[in-house]
Formats: C-alpha cells, sequence, structure tokens
C-alpha cells in the first residue's frame, strides 16, 4: 500500500471514530509499527491530526458529539493519564464513602487505592470487578449497560444516586471549556455524572492536556463543581476553578 493511501485511510479513521492507536492502525493497514509512526509523524508535522503517546487523536479543537471505544482510549495519553490517577487515588482516606465514574483514567485509579475501610459506589462494570477482585466494598449501580463505555445508565441509576451522600466523588470527561464546563456526548451517561457530581462534598475530575478547549454535546457540570487534577493546564482555567497538576 502507497503512502498516501495509507495516510488518507488513518484521516478517515480519525473522522468517525476521533482517537487511533498505532497498534489498530497496524492490524487494520497490515502495516508495520514503523511505518504507522512515521505516517503519523508526516501528518502531525502537516497539521492534519495530533500525534499523541500511543496514537493519534483528531485536531478538531471545539465541538464534537462521539467518543472512541474504551479499548482506543485505554491506550492514549497512558502514562499522562498514571500520573493522575496515582494523584487522585491518594486522596482516597480510610472510611470515606467514594463515587467514581466509568471510564478509562478512572479506573486505573483503582490498584493505587491503599486505604482499606473505604465503600466506592459506582457505575463502571469493569471498575466494580476490579474493587471486587480487591476485596473492597463496592455497590455496582444497576440499570442499561453502555457497550462503548462500559457505563450504567438509565432511570434506575439515577433513582438509586438520590439515596446517597458521598464523601468524594471522581469524574472523566470527554472536554473541558470555559464556555462549555464539563461536556460528554451522551445525554444518559451525562445524566448520571450531573446527578452523582452533586452528591459528591468533594469532586475531582481527572483529564489529561487534551480534553481542554473542547465541547461535547452535553455538558454535565460547570468548572466550580468540581477541582480538576491534570498533567498541565493552558488558558485562564485557574481562575475557574481549583486545579491539582501532576508530573507524568
Amino acid at each position: 500500500m502507497l503512502s498516501e493511501e495509507r495516510q488518507s485511510l488513518i484521516l478517515e479513521r480519525l473522522r468517525t471514530k476521533r482517537a487511533v492507536t498505532v497498534q489498530e492502525l497496524v492490524q487494520d493497514l497490515d502495516s508495520s509499527a514503523a511505518t504507522i509512526r512515521r505516517d503519523l509523524t508526516e501528518l502531525h508535522q502537516k497539521g492534519l491530526l495530533q500525534k499523541v503517546h500511543g496514537g493519534a487523536v483528531s485536531c478538531d479543537v471545539d465541538y464534537f458529539t462521539t467518543e472512541p471505544d474504551m479499548s482506543t482510549k485505554a491506550n492514549l495519553f497512558t502514562d499522562k493519564k498514571t500520573a493522575i490517577a496515582q494523584a487522585a487515588a491518594a486522596l482516597i482516606e480510610e472510611y470515606d464513602f467514594v463515587f467514581i465514574d466509568a471510564g478509562t483514567t478512572t479506573e486505573m485509579m483503582l490498584p493505587f487505592v491503599n486505604a482499606k475501610n473505604v465503600t466506592f459506589v459506582t457505575n463502571g462494570t469493569s471498575h466494580a470487578a476490579a474493587l471486587a477482585a480487591r476485596y473492597r466494598r463496592v455497590i455496582l449501580l444497576g440499570g442499561q449497560v453502555k457497550a462503548v463505555t462500559g457505563a450504567i445508565i438509565g432511570d434506575t441509576a439515577l433513582q438509586q444516586l438520590d439515596v446517597f451522600n458521598f464523601t468524594k466523588g471522581f469524574f472523566g470527561t470527554n472536554g473541558v471549556s470555559i464556555k462549555g464546563g464539563f461536556s460528554t456526548p451522551d445525554p444518559a451517561e451525562a445524566a448520571i455524572k450531573t446527578k452523582a457530581i452533586h452528591k459528591c462534598h468533594r469532586a475531582y475530575v481527572l483529564c489529561d492536556s487534551s480534553k481542554f478547549d473542547k465541547i461535547s454535546s452535553v455538558t454535565f457540570a460547570p468548572l466550580e463543581s468540581a477541582t480538576i487534577i491534570t498533567t498541565k493546564v493552558k488558558g485562564a482555567y485557574h481562575n475557574y476553578t481549583e486545579i491539582k497538576e501532576v508530573e507524568p
């Protein structure tokens, strides 16, 4: 396959998925990892995509309405996500009652949680399994399972959240902006985030730097409703909420 054809296919995948991994492109395009990385570098230099650790993301900087699947997201920005996850996990203390939102970065927190006497409530199916495997007390919300993210959504989960009062909550987001607050593509998933974040004494949003200046379909909370844990902040976000920056 010629490089022009290969690069055209890479851009086409980004138009539909917004994010791709090197391994995914190796399999789909039957090319070596070195070749794919070289293509991504060339496209990055042309300003046609943003090359990141493990793959590439779209250059769209404002509005978007879709999201990559969990396997794709899990392989992007892994070094940054690990640093963010470690910092977030260190905030969990003995006897906390914690909400853990579905998502790849929040799931990465779980192996780093050292406190033992903690009760977790989550709408992430894989999160609940990981916590139970570590013999942690965990409550999994009931309802419909969203296939793309493994998140529990729907009226049953929303009704369950009514009775809880969390000491801390940790949330993922697809977009962060001064104009749009914290946002995500799916209204049903946004509803869970909105209800849960209002039930938290302290709320934290975990996001890498690629999420800033992005607006997705549904705002689930304003910036001032949560502390942001991230690796690097651009712009005036410090004027709108508390930000905890960590080193990858």
